[in-house]
């Protein structure tokens, strides 16, 4: 299950690298920054992405409690979320040294 997350968190790292270089190359190309929110790099993915990206931005009544948060992610940008998630699959999939090993 670690490795599984290690492997997770290798590929979120590698995606927001590639979404910052090309974020960078736009604000480069266009004399401005310049961020891909979430919604469209999601939507970039082709046509399962853009279903994905929709069906986020319809309301949910069920749990209407998370709408705020999904509409807020989706505005964000998308290099900053895959770091995050990245992140986040890095710190469960993260394993302690023994306390012992370290005052050998």
């Amino acid at each position: 299950m670690r490795f599984l997350m290690r492997v997770m968190s290798f590929l979120a790292l590698v995606l927001a690298v590639v979404l910052a270089t090309v974020d960078a190359l736009q604000s480069v190309a266009i004399g401005a920054p310049l961020f891909m929110p979430l919604a469209e790099a999601l939507a970039g993915f082709g046509q399962s992405g853009l279903v994905l990206v929709q069906a986020l931005e319809r309301p949910h009544p069920e749990i209407s409690a998370i709408d705020p948060l999904l509409q807020w992610a989706l505005s964000q940008p998308a290099s900053i979320v895959f770091c995050g998630v990245s992140l986040l699959f890095w710190m469960i999939g993260y394993r302690r040294r023994p306390a012992r090993a370290s005052f050998a």
